[in-house]
């Protein structure tokens, strides 16, 4: 580009005109004798020679504030506009209809129209000639659909006859008809929507590493993938979400020429500007220039061709740099007149560039983002561009063709009703074929199916394999190895001391070796794979890198030395639990993405699990996604000089939350191996959609050996595990996860000093126990005249005896089953801050140890009059316990 002569004042930049014509010739001159290649190299030389000389050294690295892909450079448009143009106006008016009819019957329930209007020209250029759809040869392409656009997508599928009027009538309304759900949720429509995206943020990062991932099945050689694409349409203002941005590096670092964003940038966010005061184009593609994506900028239409060919001061490009967004979102407001007086008058070179326009062609100045053959341009470079990702920055405006009803208004985000004369302007302007009672009725409008509009939409989705989005629910079955061949160490502990952390390791170690499940296990890690006891694994099946090994590792002497390779199968994802969990549900709906199914095992902090990450984990089960998350170092002491940022003590709580979640706090090598077990069975063999959560602990103590018949009851979340010995119980001890061992020395405890018998039960789960004994509940109510069923935990828990309770979580989660048994019941549990210190100054600390379980047994009991409360007081001196210390969670 050449140099600006004149500032934004008109006073000349240039000392020395003379020179900088010479350079200038200099430059055409090898552009016509070498071409523009050359050019770029020398430009790229010059600049990085510029910058050493700290020359350039606050210079932005964006380029100006016009269209990156010149006209000379533009493609012939493949399709025919005119049609195009009608379509989208159809689908334009079928989701405003959709979204006006709901809210004039039902003024609650919300929905968007601005963002798919402002959208409408890069979705059907993407579904009319990119948008790759999966069939019987070959998977397609990939969609991240940008969530407040989905009533345009509802609208579509209309057209293709996928969706009925009866279901956009009852759009947002999934319960008292046909209805559809308001943003992109696999759950819900599971035949529909492949990816979730509501959540903002969500989408990019998830996209980031699904583009990744697909590379990664490819270089292992369990999927073909060069040939699809991952899309992703999000709008400008969900790019300050943190992990919108957080896999923007990593994405250029691996060279992900599969993938492509469109980022809708109509300027404004929910309640204004995105960048009032900036230019959020520019900003953004310095963020993504920076990160070493390939940049088209797609901002201005057709129509200022003419007027750029004209501008040869480029006295236009000084007014748009000088422009900020809060300006334009008013000019987009505006009509022609406007915009003649407050932006091109404001300049009298500008001005001159448009002289011969009057106020309607001046109001028929169209944004990039609108016009078809500037974006298909975009995509067909994107899609041609080698080595690194694109994003492709599209100028719109918001709620475009709404008029003064909504088009670049503060309110259009929120706009979600018109007036008569704002419905009769949207129809007119697009020329839709409505009559005004038609358009004050709201009724939809489908053309005849064999008319021109429906063949040519189909003949374009024919041409790209069908018709999307689209989801599959199942994949080929997966044979899971018999328990016994890889877990026969923890179903025979004989009292060996280990952890429960080594024992999940050790286990799909183990099941990696199997020559049919092997190949499908996903190891995932962020950070810590040493900590775990996972780096055997770095040379058992290698750490994915798409280049292999490029240098000689420090530890190369070593037998678990640190092993990069492009078909390593291992994914450590460095300091970064967004991106490992990201992977992990790549990895976990492949089976539905890419008709390939996997066991991933994501491996991490307990406590940087569902607190830090929860909404992604949220997303994933959106997504019906089938794996292990393994909540390492688990519960609030048993990580003990980490203190209070590590310890976790409320992650089972919210998984308890999560429908399709099964969350076990696992004491024994056993235990995890049965869960494991059963976990393989239901999504590998059953296909069933639901993930696993395991807690498990880097605490070595006793492993014991698995009791006979109590398979099913690990499974079912509780079983006993040592009888009364001297009569029938007087109280039962239940204890889970690193608890449980001071639940049986409690239960020691009792008998010896006091001479109380005590049963001790594993509570594998009491997120399961509460979920079962809910739904038992719930029929019983509702079938009165019925013999009413029980649960699990009330048979187990029959009775009067009391039951006390200890976790190493908050007493929120023991307390899941209170209500479904009828025996006095005592929690103990970590509620508060965690402490670095010695585990058993923790357990001490919180309440949770043999000595506390022991005394709340004695108080349960001197509660229902069976010992005398003085015998409380006995055990409270003999076990020196601080009764006059203020609460753990108070401290």
């Amino acid at each position: 580009m050449d140099a600006p002569t004149k500032s934004a004042g008109g006073q000349s930049l240039d000392q020395d005109e003379n020179e900088t014509a010479d350079w200038l010739a200099s430059l055409g001159s090898l552009h016509r004798s070498a071409g523009a290649e050359r050019v770029r190299f020398i430009l790229s030389a010059l600049d990085q020679r510029a910058k050493e000389l700290g020359v350039l050294s606050d210079v932005p690295p964006y380029s100006p504030y016009r269209n990156s892909i010149p006209l000379e450079s533009q493609p012939p448009y493949p399709g025919d506009i005119q049609m195009e143009t009608r379509i989208t106006a159809i689908i334009r008016w079928n989701a405003l209809a959709m979204v006006v009819r709901a809210n004039r019957a039902y003024g609650e329930l919300g929905g968007h129209v601005a963002s798919y209007a402002s959208a409408a020209e890069i979705f059907e250029v993407g579904f009319n000639h990119f948008f790759r759809a999966s069939s019987p040869e070959a998977e397609g392409d990939i969609v991240y659909f940008q969530p407040h656009s989905s009533p345009g997508v509802y609208a579509r599928a209309y057209l293709e006859g996928r969706l009925s009027e009866e279901n956009l009538r009852y759009y947002r309304q999934e319960l008292t008809g046909a209805g559809l759900s308001s943003y992109p949720h696999p759950w819900l429509m599971p035949d529909f929507w492949q990816m979730p995206t509501g959540s903002m943020g969500i989408g990019p990062i998830s996209a980031i590493y699904q583009a990744r991932f697909m590379k990664y099945l490819d270089n292992r050689g369990l999927a073909r993938t060069q040939d699809r694409h991952v899309w992703g349409v999000f709008g400008d203002g969900e790019m300050d979400e943190p992990e919108s941005i957080a896999g923007l590096s990593l994405a250029a670092r691996e060279n992900l020429d599969n993938l492509t964003f469109i980022v809708n940038c109509n300027l404004q966010r929910l309640d204004g500007p995105v960048r009032g005061n900036g230019q959020v184009i520019q900003e953004l593609e310095m963020i993504f220039r920076g990160a070493g994506w390939n940049v088209i900028k797609v901002l201005w239409g057709s129509e200022w061709d003419q007027i750029f060919s004209r501008d040869t001061e480029h006295a236009l490009l000084r007014k748009f740099a000088a422009t900020v967004d809060g300006k334009y979102q008013t000019l987009g407001a505006k009509d022609g007149a406007y915009n003649l007086a407050n932006f091109f008058g404001e300049d009298p070179e500008v001005r001159a560039l448009v002289s011969h326009m009057s106020d309607t062609d001046i109001d028929a100045l169209k944004r990039g983002g609108h016009d078809f053959r500037k974006l298909f341009a975009a995509f067909a470079a994107a899609k041609a561009t080698k080595g690194r990702p694109t994003v492709i920055l599209a100028k719109t405006k918001k709620g475009y063709g709404m008029g003064g009803a909504g088009e670049s208004r503060m309110t259009s985000h929120q706009a979600k009703k018109l007036d008569i004369d704002a419905l009769y302007a949207f129809r007119d302007r697009f020329s839709l074929p409505l009559t005004n009672e038609q358009v004050e009725r709201l009724e939809f409008f489908r053309p005849a199916n064999d008319s021109a509009e429906l063949q040519y939409l189909r003949s374009k989705r024919e041409a790209l394999c069908g018709y999307m989005p689209t989801r599959r629910r199942t994949a080929a079955a997966v044979a899971v190895p018999a328990l016994q061949s890889y877990a026969e160490f923890a179903l025979k502990g004989e009292g060996k001391e280990t952890s429960t952390t080594m024992a999940v390791v050790r286990l799909f170690s183990n099941l990696l070796k199997d020559k049919v499940l092997g190949p499908r296990i996903v190891p995932i890690v962020a950070d810590e794979a040493r900590t775990f006891g996972m780096a055997n694994l770095f040379r058992q099946v290698g750490i994915y890198s798409p280049v292999g090994q490029l240098y000689e590792p420090e530890d190369a002497g070593s037998m678990l030395y640190y092993k990069e390779a492009a078909d390593g199968q291992l994914l450590e994802e460095g300091i970064t639990e967004a991106g490992a969990i990201s992977s992990w549900t790549a990895a976990a709906t492949s089976y539905s993405v890419h008709n390939f199914a996997l066991l991933p095992f994501y491996i991490y902090y307990s406590m940087f699990g569902f607190q830090r990450i929860g909404d992604l984990i949220w997303a994933a089960a959106d997504q019906r996604a089938r794996g292990f998350l393994i909540g390492a170092t688990a519960g609030r002491t048993t990580l003990g000089g980490e203190g209070l940022q590590h310890q976790d003590g409320s992650s089972h709580v919210i998984a308890a939350t999560i429908p399709n979640c099964r969350a076990y706090d696992p004491a024994f090598s056993y235990e995890v191996a049965v869960i494991v077990d059963h976990g393989m069975h239901a999504m590998l063999e059953e296909g069933r959609d639901e993930f696993y959560y395991l807690t498990v602990m880097n605490e070595n103590y006793a492993q014991p050996t698995m009791p006979v018949d109590v398979r099913d009851d690990i499974i079912k979340g509780l079983y006993r595990i040592v009888s009364s010995e001297n009569g029938p119980a007087k109280v039962r001890l239940v204890g889970s996860g690193a608890i449980l061992p001071e639940a049986l020395e409690a239960a020691k405890m009792l008998e010896r000093d006091w001479q109380i018998s005590c049963e001790v039960w594993s509570a594998t789960s009491f997120a399961e126990l509460a979920r079962e004994a809910r739904e038992i509940e719930r029929k019983n109510r509702l079938n009165p005249l019925s013999k009413p069923k029980e649960s699990h935990v009330s048979k187990c828990l029959s009775g009067s005896v009391p039951v006390v309770a200890a976790s190493d979580y908050v007493r929120a989660y023991p307390q899941l089953i209170a209500s479904y048994f009828e025996a006095p019941y005592t929690v103990l549990g970590t509620d508060g801050f965690g402490r670095s210190d010695k585990r058993s100054a923790l357990r001490s600390f919180f309440e949770v140890d043999r000595a506390q379980i022991a005394i709340a047994a004695l108080t349960s009991l001197a509660r229902s009059g069976a010992i005398d409360r003085s015998r409380v007081a006995e055990a409270i001196a003999r076990y020196d316990v601080p009764a006059d210390a203020n609460s753990p969670w108070s401290r």
